[in-house]
């Protein structure tokens, strides 16, 4: 079975999948919304992603990534915020860029797209979260 770490560590995964459910179905919403109102899939990224993203760093900092100890200021950790920012613009970047080439050079429709982008970015994001900026 698992050890204590272990246990810890897929507990703590499966606390970021559900939080990242929740954020995918604002994300997929907000782009749906804006991209059927005419908007180019780009900006539409660019709005949907972030508004996940907002949702993103207040669940998993009181959920997923728990850290008392790392919190000032009544749990506001500025540079904390600094490293989520800098990750999740990354992140947009690297799916931004894997959207354009799925959609603009492979031909794959758009929601497709960025149903497989979404696939990669989580990966990335947990990583990066856990790793560097919770």
């Amino acid at each position: 079975m698992f050890d204590n770490n272990r246990r810890a560590a897929f507990i703590q995964f499966l606390k970021f999948n559900a939080v990242g459910l929740l954020n995918t179905l604002i994300d997929f919403a907000v782009f749906t919304l804006l991209h059927s109102l005419g908007m180019m899939y780009g900006l539409a990224q660019v709005f949907s992603y972030s508004a996940g993203t907002a949702n993103s760093f207040i669940l998993n900092k009181k959920v997923t990534f728990r850290d008392s100890k790392r919190s000032g200021n009544n749990g506001f950790d500025r540079i904390q915020l600094l490293k989520f920012i800098i990750l999740n613009l990354t992140v947009l970047g690297i799916s931004l860029l894997l959207m354009q080439v799925l959609t603009d050079r492979f031909g794959v429709q758009v929601l497709l797209s960025k149903v497989l982008v979404t696939f990669v970015t989580v990966i990335i994001n947990f990583f990066g979260s856990r790793k560097w900026v919770f």
